[in-house]
Protein backbone atom coordinates (compact mmCIF):
# COMPACT_ATOMS: atom_id res chain seq x y z
CA UNK A 1 0.00 0.00 0.00
CA UNK A 2 1.52 3.20 -1.17
CA UNK A 3 1.43 6.51 0.52
CA UNK A 4 0.39 10.15 -0.81
CA UNK A 5 0.02 13.07 1.70
CA UNK A 6 -0.37 16.61 1.96
CA UNK A 7 3.13 17.94 3.42
CA UNK A 8 3.43 21.67 4.87
CA UNK A 9 7.22 22.97 4.67
CA UNK A 10 8.53 25.88 6.59
CA UNK A 11 11.07 28.25 4.30
CA UNK A 12 12.82 30.49 6.34
CA UNK A 13 12.06 33.68 5.88
CA UNK A 14 8.96 32.80 4.06
CA UNK A 15 6.35 31.48 6.16
CA UNK A 16 5.30 27.67 4.96
CA UNK A 17 4.72 25.95 1.32
CA UNK A 18 2.88 22.99 0.34
CA UNK A 19 4.30 19.68 -0.15
CA UNK A 20 3.37 16.31 -1.47
CA UNK A 21 4.80 13.18 -0.18
CA UNK A 22 4.53 10.22 -2.25
CA UNK A 23 6.31 6.80 -1.55
CA UNK A 24 5.61 2.94 -2.45
CA UNK A 25 4.94 -0.07 0.42
CA UNK A 26 8.87 -0.35 0.22
CA UNK A 27 10.89 2.24 -0.81
CA UNK A 28 14.26 1.87 -1.81
CA UNK A 29 15.48 5.64 -2.67
CA UNK A 30 13.89 9.01 -2.53
CA UNK A 31 13.76 11.96 -4.79
CA UNK A 32 12.95 15.74 -3.48
CA UNK A 33 11.49 16.80 -6.50
CA UNK A 34 11.41 20.69 -7.71
CA UNK A 35 8.87 21.96 -9.90
CA UNK A 36 9.53 24.04 -13.47
CA UNK A 37 8.55 27.82 -13.63
CA UNK A 38 5.36 27.63 -15.71
CA UNK A 39 3.61 24.80 -13.11
CA UNK A 40 3.78 23.48 -9.56
CA UNK A 41 4.14 20.90 -7.76
CA UNK A 42 0.49 19.11 -9.45
CA UNK A 43 1.21 19.65 -12.88
CA UNK A 44 0.66 16.51 -14.50
CA UNK A 45 4.34 16.15 -15.80
CA UNK A 46 4.98 16.14 -12.23
CA UNK A 47 2.52 13.61 -11.13
CA UNK A 48 3.78 11.59 -13.99
CA UNK A 49 6.98 11.59 -12.63
CA UNK A 50 6.02 11.05 -9.27
CA UNK A 51 3.82 8.32 -9.75
CA UNK A 52 5.91 6.60 -12.45
CA UNK A 53 8.59 6.60 -9.64
CA UNK A 54 6.62 5.00 -6.79
CA UNK A 55 5.94 2.43 -9.17
CA UNK A 56 9.95 2.03 -9.51
CA UNK A 57 10.29 2.08 -5.98
CA UNK A 58 11.39 5.63 -5.13
CA UNK A 59 9.72 7.88 -3.09
CA UNK A 60 9.03 11.45 -3.89
CA UNK A 61 8.69 15.05 -1.83
CA UNK A 62 7.45 17.36 -4.39
CA UNK A 63 7.02 21.23 -3.26
CA UNK A 64 5.85 24.66 -3.88
CA UNK A 65 8.21 27.28 -4.41
CA UNK A 66 6.98 30.62 -2.96
CA UNK A 67 6.17 32.59 -5.52
CA UNK A 68 4.01 29.23 -6.68
CA UNK A 69 2.65 28.73 -3.36
CA UNK A 70 1.02 32.82 -3.73
CA UNK A 71 -0.32 32.28 -6.99
CA UNK A 72 2.40 34.71 -8.38
CA UNK A 73 3.83 34.03 -12.34
CA UNK A 74 7.07 35.96 -11.61
CA UNK A 75 9.90 33.46 -10.28
CA UNK A 76 11.25 33.80 -6.67
CA UNK A 77 15.12 35.38 -6.69
CA UNK A 78 17.93 32.52 -6.26
CA UNK A 79 18.04 33.36 -2.60
CA UNK A 80 14.57 32.55 -1.85
CA UNK A 81 14.48 28.99 -4.42
CA UNK A 82 17.80 27.50 -2.48
CA UNK A 83 15.95 28.25 0.86
CA UNK A 84 12.72 26.48 -0.69
CA UNK A 85 15.12 23.58 -1.73
CA UNK A 86 16.95 23.16 1.50
CA UNK A 87 13.84 22.99 3.43
CA UNK A 88 12.51 20.16 0.86
CA UNK A 89 15.57 18.32 1.69
CA UNK A 90 15.15 19.15 5.35
CA UNK A 91 11.72 17.53 5.19
CA UNK A 92 12.48 14.67 3.07
CA UNK A 93 15.48 13.66 5.06
CA UNK A 94 13.20 13.32 8.24
CA UNK A 95 10.38 11.43 6.13
CA UNK A 96 12.88 9.05 4.09
CA UNK A 97 15.19 8.36 7.22
CA UNK A 98 17.86 5.56 5.96
CA UNK A 99 16.63 5.75 2.11
CA UNK A 100 19.10 6.88 -0.55
CA UNK A 101 18.49 10.60 -0.90
CA UNK A 102 18.39 12.69 -4.38
CA UNK A 103 17.64 15.96 -5.44
CA UNK A 104 16.52 17.69 -8.61
CA UNK A 105 13.36 18.41 -10.86
CA UNK A 106 12.31 19.42 -13.95
CA UNK A 107 13.61 22.48 -15.88
CA UNK A 108 14.00 25.27 -12.93
CA UNK A 109 13.13 23.41 -9.93
CA UNK A 110 16.63 21.24 -11.62
CA UNK A 111 18.55 24.52 -11.94
CA UNK A 112 17.43 26.01 -8.61
CA UNK A 113 18.46 22.69 -6.97
CA UNK A 114 22.20 22.31 -8.44
CA UNK A 115 22.51 25.70 -7.79
CA UNK A 116 21.88 25.32 -4.12
CA UNK A 117 24.06 22.21 -4.23
CA UNK A 118 27.10 24.47 -5.83
CA UNK A 119 26.38 27.12 -3.03
CA UNK A 120 26.44 24.65 -0.16
CA UNK A 121 26.46 20.98 -0.24
CA UNK A 122 22.29 20.04 0.81
CA UNK A 123 23.09 17.44 3.60
CA UNK A 124 22.51 13.98 2.68
CA UNK A 125 22.14 14.63 -1.04
CA UNK A 126 23.83 11.84 -2.78
CA UNK A 127 23.21 12.92 -6.33
CA UNK A 128 20.93 15.39 -8.54
CA UNK A 129 18.86 14.18 -11.21
CA UNK A 130 17.30 16.84 -14.14
CA UNK A 131 14.30 16.02 -15.79
CA UNK A 132 15.18 18.46 -18.66
CA UNK A 133 18.04 21.21 -17.60
CA UNK A 134 17.45 24.39 -18.93
CA UNK A 135 21.10 25.12 -20.23
CA UNK A 136 19.65 29.03 -22.10
CA UNK A 137 16.43 30.17 -22.89
CA UNK A 138 14.94 29.14 -26.22
CA UNK A 139 16.35 30.89 -29.18
CA UNK A 140 19.59 32.26 -27.10
CA UNK A 141 22.35 29.51 -27.03
CA UNK A 142 24.57 30.17 -24.68
CA UNK A 143 25.94 27.57 -21.93
CA UNK A 144 26.46 31.02 -19.15
CA UNK A 145 23.27 28.92 -16.90
CA UNK A 146 25.89 25.77 -16.29
CA UNK A 147 28.73 27.68 -14.71
CA UNK A 148 27.82 26.64 -11.45
CA UNK A 149 27.47 23.09 -12.14
CA UNK A 150 31.61 22.45 -12.29
CA UNK A 151 31.06 23.51 -8.09
CA UNK A 152 28.77 20.51 -7.87
CA UNK A 153 30.85 17.45 -6.39
CA UNK A 154 27.99 15.08 -6.19
CA UNK A 155 26.53 12.63 -9.20
CA UNK A 156 24.85 14.28 -11.50
CA UNK A 157 21.96 12.34 -14.40
CA UNK A 158 20.65 15.16 -17.03
CA UNK A 159 17.61 13.50 -18.71
CA UNK A 160 17.35 15.79 -22.23
CA UNK A 161 15.27 15.55 -25.03
CA UNK A 162 17.31 15.32 -28.36
CA UNK A 163 14.76 18.10 -29.01
CA UNK A 164 14.82 20.13 -26.47
CA UNK A 165 14.49 23.89 -27.37
CA UNK A 166 16.46 24.94 -23.40
CA UNK A 167 19.20 23.19 -24.00
CA UNK A 168 20.95 22.48 -27.74
CA UNK A 169 22.58 19.10 -28.22
CA UNK A 170 26.04 20.67 -29.93
CA UNK A 171 25.85 22.70 -26.42
CA UNK A 172 24.59 20.60 -23.40
CA UNK A 173 26.91 17.35 -24.92
CA UNK A 174 30.39 19.01 -24.58
CA UNK A 175 29.07 20.95 -21.41
CA UNK A 176 28.63 17.53 -19.55
CA UNK A 177 31.43 16.30 -20.77
CA UNK A 178 33.83 18.99 -19.10
CA UNK A 179 32.05 17.76 -15.59
CA UNK A 180 33.82 14.81 -16.03
CA UNK A 181 33.09 11.15 -14.46
CA UNK A 182 30.28 12.69 -12.42
CA UNK A 183 27.63 13.66 -15.01
CA UNK A 184 25.78 11.70 -16.92
CA UNK A 185 23.50 12.43 -20.00
CA UNK A 186 20.87 10.57 -21.26
CA UNK A 187 19.64 11.68 -24.53
CA UNK A 188 15.86 10.95 -25.60
CA UNK A 189 15.71 10.87 -29.39
CA UNK A 190 12.83 13.49 -30.85
CA UNK A 191 11.52 14.51 -26.97
CA UNK A 192 11.86 18.46 -26.18
CA UNK A 193 11.72 20.07 -22.89
CA UNK A 194 8.72 18.15 -21.80
CA UNK A 195 9.71 14.92 -23.80
CA UNK A 196 7.00 14.96 -25.76
CA UNK A 197 7.81 13.49 -29.36
CA UNK A 198 6.06 14.31 -33.08
CA UNK A 199 3.53 11.47 -34.14
CA UNK A 200 6.54 10.44 -37.09
CA UNK A 201 8.93 9.06 -34.07
CA UNK A 202 6.56 6.49 -33.94
CA UNK A 203 6.11 6.64 -29.89
CA UNK A 204 3.90 8.46 -27.94
CA UNK A 205 4.67 10.99 -25.12
CA UNK A 206 3.91 8.30 -23.01
CA UNK A 207 6.24 5.40 -23.46
CA UNK A 208 9.09 8.06 -24.10
CA UNK A 209 8.33 9.15 -20.06
CA UNK A 210 7.99 5.49 -19.09
CA UNK A 211 12.05 5.49 -20.56
CA UNK A 212 13.16 8.32 -18.77
CA UNK A 213 11.78 7.27 -15.50
CA UNK A 214 13.46 3.61 -16.42
CA UNK A 215 16.34 5.65 -16.41
CA UNK A 216 15.98 7.82 -13.74
CA UNK A 217 15.20 5.06 -11.22
CA UNK A 218 17.76 2.66 -12.19
CA UNK A 219 20.42 5.48 -11.65
CA UNK A 220 19.10 6.17 -8.49
CA UNK A 221 18.99 2.48 -7.22
CA UNK A 222 22.92 1.95 -8.25
CA UNK A 223 24.51 4.90 -6.96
Amino acid sequence: MSMKRDVTIDVEGQGTVSGLWLAPEKPRACLVLAHGAGAGMAHASMTAIAEGLKERAVASLRFQFPYMERGSKRVDSPKISHAAVRAAVTEAQRRAGKLPLFAGGKSFGGRMTSQTQAETPLEGVRGLVFFGFPLHPAGAPSVDRAAHLKDVEIPLLFLQGSNDALAEVALLRPTVAKLGRRATLKLFADADHSFHVPKRSGRSNVEVMSEVLDVAADWMLKA
